[in-house]
């Protein structure tokens, strides 16, 4: 009987300096602060929808509004007639499409100006030129070229996802330390083997940096893209609810745009951790 009355203090004490360790973060950090934060987005919709309730619905009101919707995101009723998860998912097509592309041609490019000090003075000037040209700029220019608005949005999203990528993997090829360098030469070691075991290595925390900010701008534009182009995406979806003075509706892809935005950067986040074995904030 004392036996199991001590294994019982010691399970209590235990239990609970766990549970006084984990307490400050499952009610404040984690959880608290965050659901603290989108109550008051919430209310702030709110306070404003009733201030203006002729054209701007509730919370509440927008929620039963996009019942449907939420329910059945993936419903088929006839030609042009989808449910927002097939939007969403031809949105994300395109994204990723021109993203990876991007990337394929971005990181090289990000390799060779921060190895090589002649690339470097003739593709810097080119990059400072279109990194701020608007993303819009370029679609008249690829709806020329390509005739089509699925290629054109491809396009858009492919030549305004290059800067970040470029400019970071640069940078972070820049940014070995020369000790290395210095090292591997002493030790006769091939350009290709010192990129591969020394130069890559040391710059993939620049490079995922890049690919984070160029994915965010890619989720970004697209959306605005589609707005002008039409066909079938979250964009035009947003476009074509506006023009029908839906605003329920409206809102509803609002939360789903910034939802997967913070999904697509969370899974590259997971990705830079994986390949680098380094957690991508401090802890």
């Amino acid at each position: 009987m004392i036996l199991q009355l001590n294994l019982a203090a010691i399970a209590a004490i235990a239990g609970k300096a766990v549970w006084q360790k984990s307490k400050p973060i499952i009610t404040k950090d984690v959880v608290f602060l965050p659901i603290l934060g989108f109550l008051g987005i919430i209310l702030l919709w709110w306070a404003v929808a009733l201030v203006n309730h002729e054209l701007m619905p509730t919370p509440p009101e927008a929620l039963i509004a996009n019942l449907d919707y939420i329910l059945n995101p993936f419903y088929q009723r006839g030609p042009g007639n989808l449910g927002i998860g097939w939007l969403l998912l031809a949105s994300l097509r395109r994204v990723l499409i021109g993203f990876l592309l991007g990337a394929v041609v971005a990181i090289p490019l990000g390799f060779l100006i921060g190895m090589s000090r002649p690339a470097m003075l003739a593709l810097n000037p080119i990059i400072q030129i279109f990194k701020p040209v608007s993303p819009l700029a370029w679609l008249p220019i690829a709806l020329a070229i390509f005739n089509l608005a699925d290629p054109s949005a491809i396009f858009v999203i492919f030549i305004t996802s290059l800067w970040p990528t470029i400019i970071n993997t640069a940078l972070g090829v820049a940014s070995v330390p020369k000790d290395y360098i210095d090292v591997a030469q002493v030790l006769e070691m091939p350009r290709w083997r010192r990129i591969t075991k020394i130069i890559w290595p040391a710059s993939l925390p620049y490079i995922f940096t890049g690919l984070r900010i160029s994915l965010g701008i890619a989720w970004l534009v697209i959306v605005a893209v589609e707005m002008l182009t039409g066909g079938i995406g979250i964009g035009f979806f947003v476009w074509d609810e506006w023009s029908r003075l839906n605003l329920s509706s409206v809102f509803l892809a609002v939360f789903v745009i910034g939802l997967t935005g913070l999904i697509l950067d969370f899974a590259v986040g997971k990705l830079q951790e994986f390949v680098t074995h380094r957690p991508t904030t401090a802890k």
